[in-house]
């Protein structure tokens, strides 16, 4: 360490050293034999068995997606609207039900284009957890608990297989506002640092600083003498893993400077591929965007890509307590960009090794104590969840609920267990996706989960 009073600083001596060339040959040769042999945590990993698939695009609707009025409806719910039961009054949905695709799947009329693509996709009409509470629930489908918060999903997803793209990171999730539960939701907690999802805010300027300032080859040298102090240091405190987290955060950064320009350039798509999304070329906000950089991200190598639509606003979000109909809207933003990712990701042949998840926190209650209620309430003992893509088998439906939606009937779905199929098609055993922390092995399933084979092609 150099002590200002008496040495320059660090800076001074890396610029010094920049500018002496006649003292860098030596200096370079050591750099070079070390980059021979790099210690990136975040370098590909072989799956524990084979995967089938490679990645993740995670679709978060944020507040809580009612299943009776969006992937579930109820035909006697609608016939006993505002009928008394069990000391509450029914409410029928807003919305009709209509029979999509070859498979028959019941969607209801809020989702035109996903219901034409219901044959591929895996629906779960069973899903339950365990606390019907937005900060609980967010936690556990997230990381797995709903007393503290743990590493995401994503941070999991990246510290068992690393990322398939050395300039872009293994997690990254587009956000245009922070969700309920915050940060968290993207949080890597006791895992390495650099497993954090990264977040991009759909705009003008999707991440900070992403442009590089001055010449480019002054920076490549400037931060490679960095570098070089930085991996000397690291090997006098070589247990020091906040330090290794916080280098490779330095070079994620340089990394996206290279490459995040042209992930978010989208000059070169075509207008039918635009279409799809149903977006037009000026736009760099919008849930179609965002699926739309989803497919770019995923084609350039990051490994899980999350969604979320919707932040703390219960007029941009999912959390319909005031009325039901406010999912419309949400239905209308969503729908034709996640058929058009659905279709562009299998014209491209990355459907089958890309297994894209949709799901909210929990569901929505069917009836109300006031029979003039025209929102709903909180739900966990029975909603709905998809799957796509990535090994699991397209026009089914898989569990069901009573007749009016409020408990299931068949073939329950904890999201322990979405969460061990999710890393099992990935070739991870979530038993065996372990980390030490605090004297005992955690993981993303807690100590409990299966993976639920039914659901796999």
């Amino acid at each position: 360490m150099f002590h200002q009073s008496k040495s320059p600083s660090r800076r001074g001596v890396i610029k010094s050293l920049a500018s002496a060339s006649m003292l860098l040959p030596g200096m370079l040769h050591e750099m070079m034999a070390a980059e021979a042999n790099p210690a990136d945590p975040l370098a590909p990993k072989s799956p524990m068995f084979p995967a089938k698939a490679k990645r993740v695009i995670f679709l978060y609707m944020s507040g809580g997606a009612s299943h009776v009025d969006t992937f579930d409806p109820k035909p006697r719910l609608q016939a006993d609207h505002h009928k008394p039961y069990k000391g509450q009054f029914l409410h029928g949905s807003p919305f009709k039900a209509k029979s999509y695709s070859s498979s028959g799947t019941e969607v209801t009329e809020i989702f035109p284009h996903l219901g034409a693509c219901m044959d591929d996709i895996c629906l779960i009409r069973s899903m339950f957890n365990d606390i019907p509470n937005h900060p609980q629930a967010i936690l556990q489908i997230h990381g797995g608990s709903t007393v503290q918060p743990r590493p995401s999903m994503g941070s999991w997803v990246s510290y068992g297989l690393g990322t398939m793209s050395k300039d872009l990171p293994s997690y990254v999730v587009l956000a245009p506002e922070v969700p309920y539960g915050g940060g968290a939701v993207w949080d890597s907690s006791f895992l390495p640092a650099f497993h954090q999802g990264v977040r991009v805010i759909p705009g003008q300027e999707a991440i900070p600083n992403m442009t590089r300032q001055g010449r480019s080859d002054i920076q490549d040298a400037d931060l490679g003498l960095i570098n070089f102090f930085n991996q000397r240091h690291l090997a006098d405190h070589d247990a020091d893993r906040t330090l290794a987290a916080r280098i490779k955060s330095f070079e994620t950064a340089y990394g996206m400077q290279k490459e995040a320009p042209e992930v978010f350039d989208t000059s070169k798509e075509s207008d039918a591929t635009l279409q799809l999304y149903g977006i037009d070329r000026n736009t760099n906000k919008g849930f179609g965007w965002m699926c739309l950089m989803a497919r770019r991200l995923a084609e350039r190598g990051v490994r899980f890509v999350e969604l979320i639509d919707g932040g703390y606003d219960k007029y941009t979000n999912w959390d319909s307590h005031l009325d039901i109909r406010m999912h419309e809207p949400r239905a209308r933003a969503t729908d034709k960009p996640i058929a058009g990712l659905i279709r562009d990701l299998k014209s491209r042949g990355m459907f089958d090794d890309t297994l894209i998840v949709w799901t909210s926190e929990f569901g929505r209650k069917p009836g109300d104590a006031s029979p003039d209620e025209e929102g709903r309430q909180h739900q966990s003992a029975a909603y709905s969840s998809w799957l796509a893509g990535g090994g699991v088998k397209g026009g089914l439906v898989y569990g069901s609920t009573d007749e009016y939606g409020y408990t299931i009937e068949s073939n329950p779905v904890h999201i322990h267990d979405l969460q061990a199929t999710i890393l099992n098609q990935l070739g991870l055993d979530h038993t065996k996706l372990t980390f030490r922390h605090a004297g005992r092995d955690y993981r993303l399933t807690d100590v409990s989960g299966h993976v639920v084979n039914e659901l796999l092609a």
